[in-house]
């Protein structure tokens, strides 16, 4: 089978499944709901704060929004073992090498437009809640947090399809990354904030600042969540070709 056409069967896999389109729906209205209503509610009282960051502030709901990202990850290849369908698949495409990189492609595209539409949905309309503390898009740093954000949406989801391919439950992916990203990430930067800044969550998350807390600037935090992301997905694909189906 060639390569345009494992890549289209993925894709009408990916759309066909409630879970994903959901999932990704969760992302848009999970990101931009929240920041628009952080930024409403308390956007004028946080700006008088000396350390306000205006540009975080319209990003805000990153943190809900990835763990959509996350799922939708999990669930493009989670399906496959639920449903018993990853035999099928891999008849079809014995070359299993074409069949993952054709799923993770399939991912992260679709995360990377949705993740698009969500940073700049964000950006602007939470943006016009905070007033005369509202940025514009040639602003520093706006346009590499818009792009740079969607990018770190897509890096997630594609973190989670690499391990979803190693422990082959989306139900133990979610277990692990959800509680890891809300409270272990956490609690390591509240006690030792060096370690945490190489975390995948934490280190992307600084593309999405004005003024970095962390010791990374923007570009290398999202390398690092790159990194992150490519090990799950490496380690992902000598899972799927050393094991059975």
């Amino acid at each position: 089978m060639p390569a345009t056409a494992v890549l289209r069967s993925e894709w009408i896999k990916i759309k066909t499944l409630r879970g994903t389109v959901w999932s990704l729906a969760a992302v848009l209205l999970l990101t931009v709901g929240f920041s628009a209503f952080a930024n409403g509610a308390f956007g004028e009282a946080e700006s008088d704060n000396g350390d306000f960051d205006p540009l975080f502030s319209v990003f805000i709901g990153m943190s809900p929004g990835q763990i959509a990202a996350i799922a939708f990850g999990t669930l493009a290849l989670s399906s496959e073992y639920v449903s018993g369908g990853i035999r099928a698949s891999l008849a079809a495409v014995p070359r299993r090498g074409a069949f993952y990189a054709a799923k993770l492609a399939n991912v992260a595209g679709l995360a990377f437009a949705i993740g698009l539409l969500t940073t700049f949905g964000s950006f602007f309309l939470s943006g016009a809640l905070l007033g005369e503390k509202a940025l514009s898009i040639g602003d520093d740093g706006a346009l590499r947090a818009c792009v740079g954000g969607a990018a770190y949406l897509a890096l997630m989801a594609v973190f989670a399809t690499g391990l979803t391919a190693v422990l082959r439950s989306g139900m133990a992916v979610l277990s692990i990354l959800i509680p890891f990203i809300l409270v272990v990430s956490f609690v390591i930067g509240t006690g030792a904030a060096g370690v945490a800044d190489y975390l995948p969550d934490r280190a992307g998350q600084q593309i999405i600042y004005a003024d970095p807390p962390a010791s990374l600037n923007p570009w290398a935090g999202l390398a690092v969540t790159a990194a992150w992301a490519a090990a799950a997905a490496l380690a992902g694909w000598w899972s799927l070709r050393r094991r059975d189906a």
